[in-house]
């Protein structure tokens, strides 16, 4: 998926690629690398700036489009997956940067010059030495710039120089003045030239110097673009490696078919979608806080930026040698991408500043609302904080789960339909995405009222809703929300975990219904259970995914044998169950006999995406604790406590971004398989880092640490809901269209 959501800005991105493709194909592109080097401006530079792609964030009353920085983000990231070449994302960069400052004829004259079409650079006050002092008549700059991206094509650079005082003056400067020179750097990048800025009393008018802009916020605004402009590279580089493995053959196949390179490539689109969400969160933060801006822009930096070398090398050892020859393009986007991730600094230090930040604070994913609804969000309100009034008095029968409890506060909210608003009524309120998150913020608003949860009802009951009669969702329905009625699943079998299809549990028709044999494994909580939906075979003589039923049984019924499984944790939350002669009446068979496989899959799909939104609880809590107290470690802790929520961060903003394509009408996407295996990855990184920085306190089991009792629960999260390696065949076959053996 591209940064853009909006149709206009999906047309914009089309435009740019359009455009590239007539005025710079990449073969073209090759032979201009030495004029690049030097900062020539590419032939087609008038014709681009005529289209305007290089100003659509600049205002419209100096010569700009009129638009958003996400615009421009659009633009680079599409300029980006072209390979197109030459001074575009400085020069953006540069006119974002310029919009910071205050509303004086010093920024108003160089937004006007840099949407005339103007080549320019920035250089932040971390990247450079310049020093600048005041003689009375002016400025004077001194020092040197690390090496900067389209300084030698600049026309002018943007300097973020300081005071003695540690101030930050910007000045704007001309680099054709005798006291500028630009020294050039053989580059990485072949199409955009690198330079070294060098200024000797270099002296500025006030006519060229910009007040206002924040060093931060423009830090920020840089790494948003340059991240931008990566998740192009890495869209490009899922593009190439897809169309590789679905016609390249080997060994008399095509070797797309293969297992291992099907898995690499569902984790590099895995990866791909995760830097465009970090990309698209910090481009946006830019209109927020401070501080939100910070945390955004670190994230960006640490997930969409720094990793994104590797991406590109784990593409090109995909493609095979091929890819490691000249001739491929492929090295062309990966030097880019080496020479981008180096242009923000050490990615170390944006992980400690972004660990720094939020072991206080954390990243506000709300969707601004406005008033949408207002009449449905106060009804909402009301109906909550009547609900805080009361209390439940009945707890879980499994443990101590306060959002599994029962009592009056959790029946007002389920028999208002807010337990699952999506439903439709009387169960729901017929909640679309825009009423969901209406009833979320007000529920966010009232941290002391916790949200009930239907726990693995909330994957049963649709199906119940799609295929029971009207009589047999009124008795199982309302008792269910209420907490009156608990539920086991009973679908994986010991020769039929992931592969559903392959179970052997039968269902034999007798008089009035059904008699099922059989033998279940891993089945959570069954020793709860009032009822549970099991999977059987109805007709051994069927296909595969033909002949199966979706049952709905009693768990209390005769011939059904319980027996606890004892985990790593010594608890037992799973059990095998054991099916002897056991009947269920023809009113407890959803659907007609052969429906269960349609059933199953819509219930498994319920899980996986309840399992994906699991990033909502604060796994790094020990690492957090550790980050915020002194010691010799906490240096460490902060770096991973930084990776961990950059990620964290990632899959949130993959989220909010899939709410508000539906909020706009548009179709879900892949964002739930990808959020499976991505919360996946994130687990075992986050438990991993974990242990490595507690030490001794991982030889004690004890549920206060946070350490060891969450790590041996893991298994249960990382396979629950299908393994990470059966939901990247479903990303590789099913999104990415990869073929089957």
């Amino acid at each position: 998926m591209t940064l853009g959501l909006t149709p206009e800005q999906q047309e914009l991105s089309e435009a740019v690629g359009q455009f590239a493709a007539r005025h710079a194909p990449i073969a073209s592109t090759r032979d201009t690398f030495d004029a690049l080097a030097a900062g020539r401006l590419p032939a087609w530079w008038d014709a681009l700036v005529a289209n305007g792609f290089h100003a659509v964030h600049l205002p419209e009353d100096r010569g700009g489009q009129g638009g958003r920085l996400m615009d421009a983000a659009c633009v680079l990231e599409a300029a980006a997956k072209a390979l197109l070449p030459g001074p575009l994302l400085p020069t953006v960069i540069t006119g974002a940067v310029a919009l910071l400052a205050d509303p004086v004829p010093a920024s108003e004259s160089l937004v006007r010059q840099l949407a005339s079409g103007m080549p320019a650079a920035v250089v932040l006050p971390d990247d450079g030495d310049f020093r600048v002092r005041s003689d009375g008549e002016g400025w004077l700059v001194t020092g040197s710039s690390k090496v900067t991206a389209g300084a030698c094509a600049a026309r002018v650079i943007l300097v973020g120089a300081r005071t003695d005082g540690d101030d930050v003056v910007w000045v704007a400067v001309d680099t054709g003045q005798p006291t500028a020179t630009v020294e050039s750097e053989p580059g990485t990048d072949l199409v955009v030239d690198v330079g070294v800025l060098r200024l000797a009393d270099h002296r500025a008018a006030e006519s060229d110097v910009l007040t206002g802009i924040d060093a931060d916020r423009a830090a920020g605004v840089v790494v948003g673009l340059v991240a931008s402009t990566m998740a192009g590279i890495v869209q490009w580089c899922v593009d190439v490696v897809t169309a590789h493995l679905r016609t390249r053959e080997q060994f008399g196949k095509v070797i797309g078919t293969f297992q291992a390179l099907q898995h690499s490539a569902a984790m590099l689109l895995v990866n791909s979608e995760l830097a465009t969400a970090a990309a698209w969160d910090a481009v946006r933060a830019a209109d927020e806080s401070l501080d939100q801006h910070r945390i955004a822009a670190a994230g960006a930096a640490t997930v969409a930026v720094s990793p994104v070398p590797d991406l590109v090398l784990d593409a090109l050892t995909m493609l095979g040698a091929i890819g490691f020859t000249w001739e491929h393009d492929v090295h062309l986007y990966w030097r880019r991408a080496i020479s981008l991730a180096g242009s923000i600094g050490p990615a170390n230090r944006w992980a400690r500043r972004l660990g720094e930040l939020t072991c206080s604070q954390t990243r506000d994913m709300s969707v601004d609302l406005g008033d949408a609804e207002a009449e449905f969000r106060s009804w909402v309100a009301e109906t909550l904080d009547a609900a805080m009034q009361l209390r439940n008095d009945k707890p879980a029968p499994h443990g101590d789960y306060p959002d599994q409890a029962s009592g009056p506060q959790r029946t007002l909210i389920a028999d208002a339909g807010l337990m699952a608003p999506h439903w439709p009524a009387p169960w729901g309120v017929d909640a679309g995405p825009l009423k969901q998150l209406i009833i979320d913020e007000e529920f966010a608003k009232r941290p002391g009222l916790v949200r009930p949860s239907l726990n693995i009802a909330e994957w049963i009951l649709p199906s119940v809703l799609a295929a029971a009669p009207k009589e047999l969702q009124e008795r199982l329905i309302p008792p269910t929300q209420r907490g009156d009625i608990h539920w086991c699943q009973l679908f994986s079998e010991p020769g039929a975990g992931s592969d559903l299809a392959s179970l052997s549990t039968r269902a034999t028709k007798v008089d009035g219904g059904w008699r099922i044999n059989g033998h279940k494994i891993w089945t959570s909580l069954a020793q709860y259970a009032d009822l549970g939906a099991l999977l059987a075979r109805t007709d051994p003589e069927a296909g595969k995914h033909r002949g199966i039923g979706y049952f709905l049984v009693d768990m209390r019924s005769p011939g059904i044998e319980i027996q606890p499984i004892k985990t790593a944790t010594g608890q037992a939350h799973f059990n095998e169950v054991f099916l002897n002669d056991v009947f269920v009446p023809d009113e407890m068979l959803l659907g007609g006999p052969t429906d269960g496989w349609t059933l199953a899959i819509a219930t498994m799909a319920e899980e996986r995406s309840a399992i994906g939104g699991y990033v909502k609880f604060d796994r790094a809590v020990a690492i957090r604790r550790l980050a915020g107290q002194p010691g010799p470690d906490r240096d460490d802790a902060l770096r991973e406590l930084g990776e961990l929520d950059a990620y964290a961060n990632a899959i949130r903003a993959l989220g909010v971004r899939e709410t508000i394509r539906l909020l706009d009408g548009q179709a879900s996407g892949p964002a739930s398989s990808i959020a499976k295996v991505a919360m996946n990855v994130l687990l075992r990184r986050t438990f991993q880092a974990t242990l490595q920085l507690t030490g001794q306190v991982a030889m004690v089991d004890d549920d206060d640490a946070a350490v060891v009792e969450p790590y041996l629960h893991l298994p249960a999260e990382l396979i629950g809901g299908g393994t990470r390696e059966i939901q990247l065949n479903i990303i590789a076959q099913m999104i990415l269209g990869l073929p089957r053996k």
